[in-house]
């Protein structure tokens, strides 16, 4: 028997919606096929979707204090241009455990500029054999 991943389900709920089939049917496959465990991972992957669809980039953003509104523009800009994005979405979230830096969270893409990744990349610079 074949499973079908999240990802094509979503797939197949997004391109149901599109063409107009009910939610009602939806659901009934969802409870026919036993998936409802799986609605939650399901519906991360349906706004995955949704939003490259829309062409929208969500953004999840850690840092060690809150950003300022100059960098919160920049970092729209840079992203807009760089995925070509119709609209950036960030989503800000203030890590006490962080020393400095910032973490950023693309889809499945992870920009890593905290002070300890840093440090960590220079310590193994450092102890590197020539």
């Amino acid at each position: 028997m074949n499973t079908a991943s999240n990802n094509n389900i979503a797939r197949a709920i997004y391109l149901a919606s599109k063409n107009n089939i009910s939610s009602g049917k939806i659901v009934e496959f969802l409870a026919r096929k036993r998936l409802f465990g799986k609605v939650p991972a399901i519906l991360a992957q349906l706004g995955k979707i949704v939003n490259t669809e829309n062409g929208t980039v969500l953004v999840k953003v850690k840092s060690a204090k809150k950003l300022e509104a100059e960098e919160k523009r920049e970092l729209e800009q840079f992203l807009t241009k760089h995925y070509f994005a119709k609209e950036v979405i960030l989503e800000e979230s203030v890590d006490q455990k962080l020393l400095g830096g910032s973490r950023i969270e693309i889809n499945d893409e992870v920009i890593d500029l905290t002070l300890a990744n840093k440090i960590l990349k220079l310590q193994a610079h450092l102890i590197k054999p020539i």
